[in-house]
């Protein structure tokens, strides 16, 4: 019997008020809507709210730089923050729908920005504006993205930024 079925019936009866209560369950985010949210903190860019969609023992692999950040601090201080704060007005998009499988999610989207800050003690800011594509690929566990790897062209970005010819 459909749960809105059940719930009307269920309504009637004099006992309704706690037995509905009961059968009720609180909906957990699904992959996708924690991955939504997480690019929303990025856009809002907010460094202390977009590392919450972070377990404590997030692994994040950003495949053009080879060298994974583990745990929420590191990843906050040596992606979020520096991103933030290398392109004040960066903007990450989602590009269609995320493919979600039981391992995890994906979705393809667009960063884009202008670097007016540095990207770190030897790396001053260029003053150029950057756009590229990229794949992101996630796991969650109790709302709390595990893994992020990102894979985008690491070349086109550098190229953009005047780093290389």
């Amino acid at each position: 019997m459909p749960l809105v079925k059940r719930r009307a019936m269920l309504a009637a009866a004099p006992f309704a008020p706690v037995l509905v209560a009961s059968c009720v369950r609180t909906r957990e985010p699904s992959t996708v809507e924690v991955a939504k949210r997480y690019v929303a903190a990025w856009n809002a860019r907010d460094a202390e709210q977009a590392p919450r969609f972070l377990a404590d023992d997030v692994y994040y692999l950003d495949v053009t730089v080879g060298e994974p950040q583990h745990g929420r601090d590191g990843t906050r201080e040596n992606v979020i923050r520096l991103f933030m704060t290398a392109a004040p007005d960066l903007k990450w998009q989602m590009n269609g729908e995320p493919i979600v499988s039981d391992g995890g999610t994906a979705f393809e989207w667009t960063f884009s920005g202008t670097n007016t800050g540095p990207w770190g003690p030897h790396t001053p800011a260029t003053n150029r504006p950057f756009r590229f594509d990229g794949v992101t690929f996630l796991r969650v566990k109790d709302d709390k993205i595990t893994y992020q790897g990102d894979y985008y062209d690491g070349y086109a970005f550098h190229k953009q930024l005047g780093w290389i010819e």
